[in-house]
């Protein structure tokens, strides 16, 4: 039992009885609310916790694989070049016939890189955005504004009023 009445007064509503102010019951659901966030939090990093080392055992592995992998394929380039000795070719010859395969491959993977960093686009809205960003940041009376504000709504720049931005 919980509670108990230990008066035989009868149990009658009066204007004197005692109910929690406003302040206690925002006191007391702030410390629930409180409490609830710090175990949630404490649950989110003992999930996190061992997916974190999971993810950084295998980030590990992938890095050694790229290694092993550059390690072989310096013996690939080797073993090519002593091939190519074998078919009789001078060694220095065929060394420099690797050398020379190598390069053009790393010759071909800049082009690829920088025809693809030249399709890169410009952030314009953002640009434009920043440039009349000290205006927009002026504080003005309310109802005073020269000019609306645009509003992003689903990803996209609604204009109110003033048209001057490139959408």
């Amino acid at each position: 039992m919980a509670h108990s009445v230990t008066s035989s007064a009868p149990l009658v509503a009066s204007a004197e009885t005692e109910e929690p102010s406003i302040g206690s019951l925002v006191q007391s659901a702030m410390a629930d609310v409180s409490t609830l966030v710090r175990g949630e939090i404490e649950l989110a990093k003992a999930e996190i916790g061992t997916s974190a080392k999971r993810a950084g055992v295998s980030v590990g592995l992938f890095g050694v694989a790229g290694v092993m992998a550059a390690f072989a394929g310096i013996f690939f380039f080797i073993a090519l070049a002593e091939f190519l000795t074998w078919l009789g070719l001078a060694r220095w010859i065929s060394y420099l016939i690797v050398f020379g395969f190598l390069l053009l491959i790393a010759g071909l993977a800049a082009l690829v890189g920088i025809r693809m960093l030249k399709r890169i686009e410009k952030p314009e809205r953002t640009l434009e955005t920043l440039r009349d960003l000290p205006e927009v940041a002026h504080r003005e009376a309310p109802g005073q504004r020269h000019r609306d504000v645009p509003t992003v709504a689903n990803g996209r720049v609604e204009l109110r009023g003033n048209e001057s931005y490139k959408v």
